[in-house]
C-alpha cells in the first residue's frame, strides 16, 4: 500500500501554455492509495495501458463518444482530456448500476476494473475537445429581467410603469408570486378568464414572454395602488380571517397558486370576488367562498386588503453567467479546468450534455449532495447560460504528478 499521498500536487500542464503550475503544498489533501481499487489508480496508468486503454474504446466507447473522444452527437459528452480520476469514478458507477438503466450501464456491464481503469486513462491522454463558437441560442437569450421590462412596456398604461396601478379597476402586478402572473396571463390568453382587451394584449406572448414580464413585476418594490378604497377596511378585516388559509396573513401569499391580496387596487378586487360569486371566473373553492357576500361586505372586504402592505415575492434575481461561474469554477477550476482528478474539467464540453446533467442533479436523477444544492437554485435560463459559458471556454490538459507528502 502507498500511503500519505497527497492529491493534488500536481502540474497543472496546459498544452496552450508554456511551463508548468505546481498547485501549493497547503492545498493538497492527504489520501490514502490502495493500488488496484483506489480512485486515483488510473493516474499509475502506463504507456501501453493507454494503448491497451485505446483498443477497449475503439470496440466499446468510440460508436457514442467518438474516435478522439470527441462527441458529435447531442447530449453525450466530450471525454477526451477528461481528468483522470473522474472518469474511473463515472464507469465504475455505471457499471455498479448507480446511474440507473441506460445504455452506457449496459456498455460497461461486462467490462473489467482493470478495463474501465486502462479505457479512463486512455481518454484523459488525449487532446481536449474545442470551445464551442458562441452560438445563436446564447446570442439570442437577453437577460430576462431586461426582456420582461421590454415586453411589459405595453402592460404600463393600465397597471402603472413599475406594475402599481394608478387606474381603479386595474390590478397592480408587483407583489405577485411569478407562477401566479403567468398563469392569470395564460387564462387570459387561453379565454378562462373574460377579459376582449387582455386577451389581445396576451395573445402574441410566448411563455418565456410571460415568464419575463412575470418575473420583472415580481422584483419591483411593492406599494400599495394609487386608487381610492371606497369601503370600510375595519370592517372588512373580520371578514377577510376567512381568506387567511388561502392567501395568508394581511394578504400576503405563501402559496405561489394563490394571489397576494396586499396592496391591490380595491376596485379591481371587488370586481374579481363579484366574478366569482357570479360564475364568471371558474374556481369551486372561491365560488363556495365569496357565496354569502352582500355588495357591503365586498367592498369592506377589498377595502381592507387595499390598506395591507405589499410584500415581495420570494424571487431572485438572476445572476449572470460570470456569476454562475464563479461558483462553479471553486471546485471545477478556473473556467471551468478542473485541477483535482477527481473533479471534472467543464471547458469546452457539449452545452446540451452539461444542461442534461444539470438537470439531472436538479430532478435527483444523478446523487450529489453539492451538486443537487447548487443547481437546485438554477432557474432554466441559468442552466442554459452556464452551460453556454461553460461549452466557449478553452480546455486545458492536465499531467498529475503523485507527490510523497512530508
Amino acid at each position: 500500500m502507498i500511503r500519505n499521498l497527497r492529491v493534488p500536487l500536481v502540474a497543472a500542464f496546459t498544452l496552450a501554455a508554456a511551463g508548468m503550475l505546481l498547485l501549493p503544498e497547503a492545498s493538497a489533501q492527504p489520501i490514502s492509495i490502495t493500488p488496484g481499487g483506489d480512485e486515483l489508480r488510473a493516474l499509475y496508468a502506463t504507456p501501453s495501458e493507454v494503448m491497451e486503454g485505446k483498443r477497449v474504446a475503439d470496440s466499446s466507447c468510440k460508436g457514442c463518444h467518438g474516435t478522439a473522444g470527441v462527441s458529435a452527437t447531442k447530449g453525450l459528452p466530450h471525454i477526451a482530456g477528461q481528468r483522470t480520476a473522474y472518469l474511473y469514478l463515472e464507469l465504475r458507477s455505471y457499471k455498479a448500476g448507480a446511474r440507473g438503466d441506460n445504455p452506457m450501464a449496459a456498455a460497461v456491464k461486462l467490462m473489467s476494473e482493470d478495463a474501465l481503469m486502462k479505457a479512463a486513462a486512455y481518454y484523459s491522454s488525449l487532446e481536449p475537445a474545442q470551445p464551442a463558437a458562441a452560438g445563436a441560442k446564447a446570442a439570442a437569450r437577453p437577460d430576462p429581467v431586461q426582456a420582461g421590462k421590454s415586453a411589459a412596456a405595453g402592460c404600463a398604461g393600465c397597471h402603472g410603469e413599475d406594475g402599481v396601478s394608478k387606474m381603479p379597476g386595474t390590478p397592480s402586478l408587483v407583489g405577485l408570486d411569478p407562477k401566479y402572473l403567468v398563469a392569470a396571463m395564460a387564462a387570459y390568453k387561453g379565454g378562462q378568464r373574460k377579459n376582449d382587451l387582455m386577451k389581445s394584449l396576451v395573445a402574441a406572448l410566448g411563455e418565456a414572454d410571460m415568464n419575463n414580464i412575470a418575473l420583472f413585476y415580481a422584483l419591483q418594490k411593492p406599494a400599495r395602488a394609487q386608487t381610492p378604497s371606497p369601503g370600510d377596511a375595519a370592517a372588512g378585516k373580520a371578514g377577510a380571517a376567512a381568506c387567511a388559509g388561502c392567501h395568508g396573513e394581511q394578504g400576503v401569499s405563501g402559496n405561489s397558486a394563490n394571489p397576494s391580496l396586499a396592496g391591490q387596487d380595491a376596485q379591481y378586487l371587488a370586481l374579481a370576488v363579484r366574478a366569482y360569486k357570479e360564475g364568471a371566473r371558474s374556481n369551486d373553492s372561491m365560488k363556495g367562498s365569496v357565496a354569502a357576500l352582500d355588495e357591503r361586505a365586498i367592498k369592506d372586504l377589498a377595502a381592507y386588503y387595499a390598506t395591507q402592505s405589499p410584500q415581495a415575492p420570494n424571487v431572485r434575481k438572476p445572476m449572470s453567467a460570470a456569476q454562475l461561474a464563479e461558483r462553479c469554477d471553486r471546485c471545477h477550476g478556473v473556467n471551468g479546468n478542473s485541477t483535482d482528478p477527481r473533479s471534472p474539467s467543464l471547458a469546452a464540453q457539449r452545452a446540451d450534455y452539461l444542461e442534461k446533467a444539470l438537470h439531472a442533479y436538479r430532478n435527483g436523477t444523478r446523487k450529489s449532495t453539492a451538486m443537487a444544492a447548487m443547481s437546485e437554485m438554477l432557474s432554466e435560463f441559468d442552466v442554459e447560460s452556464i452551460a453556454a459559458h461553460y461549452s466557449r471556454q478553452k480546455a486545458r490538459s492536465a499531467v498529475y504528478v503523485l507527490v510523497p507528502g512530508k
